[in-house]
């Protein structure tokens, strides 16, 4: 299939030029200016590379390429300049261009150009193709499940990523908040802007005023120069409010005003600063809880609960468990595990979730003599925690093995007290004592 090009200049003899040097090559369409070929390309989604002049009456080049990227964020753009230099470029290239040429026009680097260009896009289309059906199946993001309940995530990280409704993203701790935000993020029309990631928790009360928004020179002691914030960092991409329960409630009505009107002042300033941004908020707390307490505005509340995910915790999806493992064993050197072993961590509980699992895996590979994680790997802290019924017979029998050895140590030896912190009997603890040969 032929590659669909427009050109656009002012220029006709120019334009018409390019347009019968390229038509034997690719099928092209031309656009005397801006506005002309703004509807062209919002009438005909089907156009591939933009080759515009950069000085144009009306609405220049580098406008007219923030239009149609906006548009088609997969639309190949080459900007054309009679008054080209290294900066005009670098500046143009910055702002979303495949490549900068000068005039006069030299047509078998323009056709060399062109066709770089459409290969590269071309390339990264696949790349995305491929990534969306692995996505499809395991996960997406880096984020990594093939439960219902994680399928239900997915989704509706894809219903939320094309929008710019502010999301709340609620769940234990360690399953994954942030990894969604990213998600959501690099899924948007915003992935070419900054994703700024806040960690309330992590921040003094005393600080979070100038954290977030910034100050002015001389706002207070300490500052001695201007301070860009948080939003403002953000602009044109993504903020994520982590632990927004933490945020203090004078804080809270400052963030209602950026969430209602998009702006805010600086520390220290009465100028009103205008922001471009999606906001994604995640706490690991009952927020709603927190509204019938006073510790969080009710107005906040729902401002910020527009779209609301909730993540499962791991020990409610135990079987994305080995679907991790191997993900992590694939991050931290090519180990495998052994059927019992991967049983082990299947039955455990993990109070940590995602992380501690994650944790686990790089510790594991790191102190494993073999090229097989077996159950002797598997720190004793999670074999205490397995349930007893985990091993009944067959292969789960070295399982519950390392599962006595490991109570027995932690009490000393002492066998009456391994059965109790076990839940079965006396006799049942010394049958399987001497079924072991312990």
């Amino acid at each position: 299939m032929t590659d669909r090009i427009l050109i656009v200049d002012d220029e006709k003899d120019t334009r018409e030029f390019m347009a019968r040097a390229l038509s034997g090559k690719y099928e092209v369409l031309t656009a005397a200016d801006a506005e002309l070929a703004m509807k062209q390309l919002d009438a005909d989604r089907s156009i591939r590379l933009l080759l515009s002049d950069v000085r144009m009456p009306g609405e220049d080049g580098i406008t007219l390429m923030k239009a149609a990227k906006a548009m088609n964020p997969g639309l190949a753009v080459i900007l054309l300049t009679a008054f080209g230099s290294i900066d005009q470029a670098v500046a143009a290239m910055k702002d979303g261009a495949d490549d900068f040429i000068t005039k006069p026009v030299d047509l078998d680097q323009l056709e060399l150009r062109i066709e770089k260009a459409l290969k590269a896009h071309r390339l990264e289309s696949e790349v995305k193709h491929l990534k969306a059906q692995l996505d499809e199946k395991y996960g997406m993001n880096g984020i990594v499940g093939n439960s219902p309940a994680m399928q239900k995530v997915f989704r509706m990280i894809r219903q939320a990523a094309p929008t710019d409704a502010t999301v709340l993203i609620q769940g234990p701790s360690g399953t994954g908040k942030e990894l969604v935000a990213r998600a959501i993020h690099n899924l948007s029309n915003r992935s070419k802007g900054p994703f700024v990631a806040v960690e309330f928790a992590a921040i003094s009360p005393n600080l979070l005023e100038s954290e977030m928004f910034g100050h002015e020179k001389g706002a207070f002691t300490g500052a001695v120069s201007r301070r860009i914030g948080r939003f403002e960092s953000a602009n044109h991409g993504t903020i994520f409010l982590d632990e927004i329960s933490e945020m203090p409630i004078e804080l809270q009505v400052k963030l209602l005003r950026v969430l209602q009107e998009r702006e805010f002042q600086r520390v220290g300033s009465n100028e009103t600063v205008k922001c471009d941004i999606r906001i994604v908020a995640a706490t690991n707390r009952d927020l709603a809880a927190y509204v019938k307490e006073g510790k969080f505005r009710e107005d906040l509340y729902y401002r910020l609960n527009v779209i609301d995910m909730r993540l499962p915790a791991l020990k409610e999806r135990t079987g994305d468990v080995p679907l991790l493992v191997n993900r992590y064993l694939r991050e931290f050197g090519g180990k495998s595990v052994s059927p019992d072993a991967m049983r082990l961590l299947e039955a455990y509980q993990w109070p940590g979730n995602v992380r501690e699992l994650r944790n686990a895996v790089e510790k594991m590979c790191v102190l494993s003599s073999s090229g097989e994680i077996g159950v002797d790997d598997v720190p004793d802290e999670m074999k205490r925690d397995v349930p007893m019924t985990l091993s009944v017979s067959g292969t789960l029998g070295e399982t519950e093995k390392a599962k006595i050895l490991a109570v027995l140590e932690e009490v000393g030896g002492n066998r009456t007290k391994a059965a109790e912190r076990l839940g079965i009997s006396r006799r049942t603890i010394y049958r399987k004592l001497e079924e072991y040969g312990l």
